[in-house]
């Protein structure tokens, strides 16, 4: 027994020896192209983000970047998926805000967003512009909380669980007093679309996706949802000053990686992010855009994120009722 128990720890010491440690996975990260999982559809706020991030990235990094979208369910889906990628930064995953209120809005979700994945960095902020199809007669703010009031749940507006667009309007619904119907949507990008054509009359979503059809004509914006006006849009007032005092929401974008995935990878991933994100030309895109950059350290970017899972909870209680069953 004695001489069994030595051989196996001997065999145990040399298989111990030849697993890769962080440091061995860093030194020859990457050694392949790289995921970048966005679980949203294309033509979103996210997924521009996401492909200006992973064109300047894979430069940087010597492979390629490549977008990998999974949208549904407010980002719930594709967020499981790479809850469940190998922890080896071959796989990164860009949130948005949806994914701080999504354990609000869930229950029985197949991954812990706390304990699945490890923050990279926080990318941009961008506030998002409460617009009406030109067909609804509304002008501004006002107009349209009147409007709902003479007409309780006649007037729709694009949603979808568990988006941005939904929670934003369901706080905007609470505190200006009316009842506006919900048509749900699976992403930001179906959303607008549905509002162009007419099929939705009221939507509120990240400038990203707005400013080009708010520029046209094809929507008439009323406000937009940060504390300031936008230097983009400077006529438009904030929602706040429009008519429903305390009003603000920003959407956000990150870049998070599975839990276990090395530090040494973690830290060269943000630091390239960093970079990426302060280089000028990549600043006057995200200008045009409304969209702040926002890069900042893996610890910081922790301390935001749980700040902000913490102020939805708060929020989005008294408004949406109980959890609804996570997405299979």
């Amino acid at each position: 027994m004695r001489i069994h128990g030595a051989i196996i720890a001997l065999f145990l010491g040399f298989a111990a020896l030849s697993l890769p440690t962080g440091r061995m996975l860093a030194a020859g990260y990457p050694n392949r192209p790289i995921r970048l999982l966005v679980p949203y559809p294309a033509g979103g706020g996210a997924d521009f983000v996401a492909r200006l991030v992973a064109q300047a990235l894979g430069e940087h990094l010597g492979q390629q970047v490549f977008v990998d979208n999974r949208g549904g369910a407010g980002g719930m889906i594709g967020t499981a998926i790479a809850a469940k990628a190998p922890p080896d930064g071959h796989t990164l995953y860009l949130a948005a805000a949806n994914l701080a209120w999504g354990v609000s809005l869930f229950e029985n979700l197949s991954f812990d967003p706390l304990q699945d994945f490890s923050e990279v960095a926080l990318l941009a902020k961008t506030p998002s512009i409460l617009a009406v199809h030109p067909s609804l007669p509304a002008k501004s703010v006002k107009a349209l909380i009147d409007a709902a009031k003479a007409n309780p749940g006649k007037i729709n507006y694009a949603g979808g669980t568990g988006t941005s667009m939904q929670t934003d309007m369901e706080l905007f619904k609470a505190m200006a007093g009316i009842d506006l119907a919900q048509i749900p949507y699976r992403g930001t990008a179906p959303a607008v679309l549905a509002t162009l054509s007419g099929e939705v009359s009221v939507i509120i979503a990240p400038t990203t996706s707005m400013l080009p059809h708010i520029r046209s004509g094809a929507l008439r914006a009323l406000a937009v949802s940060s504390d300031q006006r936008i230097s983009t849009l400077t006529d438009l007032p904030t929602i706040a000053e429009a008519g429903v005092p305390g009003f603000e929401t920003y959407q956000w974008y990150g870049i998070f990686v599975p839990r276990r995935t090395p530090a040494e990878i973690v830290t060269r991933l943000n630091q390239e992010l960093a970079e990426i994100m302060t280089a000028a030309n990549i600043t006057t895109i995200l200008a045009s855009q409304a969209l702040v950059p926002a890069p900042d350290r893996p610890d910081e970017f922790a301390t935001f994120f749980r700040a902000q899972i913490a102020k939805w909870a708060t929020v989005l209680k008294p408004f949406t009722g109980p959890a609804v069953p996570a997405p299979r």
